[in-house]
């Protein structure tokens, strides 16, 4: 069984050996380029100004609580009943405008998608004709591997995908 062992190791350091690995760093890519931090600014503005909506609906269904509270006692089971529905439906409000903009599929992911996709399938392009040019078998992102302990800097081809695409 040992031996076994022993063989099935050789022939996987043989095969490993044998591939060309290369590293780049997504994050420090993404940070490096000036396409990618002004999606992100459009991002951040649009994202705001959106919560800002969402925070003046959410006040005035605020508001319309606290006057129906202290009102309550005055009114009519009518017009309670009419004010509780006003209420209700402002918060409705204000939940549907967050999933409108925040939600799986709000206006925010389309807009991020829009934006910021196009600038990963240009990284990604870049990524794959460095590595068919170096003979590269393997390109690997260290920003998401958590179980990479060390990585020789000859490795990591990060600068070289920024050159590629005009960066720095």
């Amino acid at each position: 069984m040992k031996k076994i062992l022993y063989i099935a190791a050789i022939f996987a350091s043989c095969s490993l050996a044998a591939q060309k690995i290369a590293y780049v760093d997504m994050a420090y890519i993404l940070k490096n380029l000036a396409q990618y931090e002004s999606a992100n600014d459009q991002l951040s503005m649009m994202s705001r100004r959106w919560q800002k909506e969402i925070e003046t609906v959410s006040e005035e269904a605020r508001v319309m609580t606290a006057n129906y509270q202290t009102e309550q006692i005055f009114l009519s089971d009518e017009l309670r009943q009419k004010r509780e529905d006003e209420i209700l439906q402002k918060e409705k409000e204000a939940l549907e405008l967050k999933h409108k903009y925040f939600g799986q599929d709000g206006e925010l992911f389309k807009k991020r998608e829009s934006l910021i996709k196009p600038i990963q399938d240009e990284i990604y392009t870049a990524i794959q004709e460095i590595a068919q040019e170096k003979r590269y078998d393997i390109v690997k992102d260290r920003s998401s591997e958590p179980s990479l302990v060390y990585m020789s800097n000859k490795l990591d081809i990060s600068d070289q995908v920024l050159q590629k695409l005009g960066a720095k």
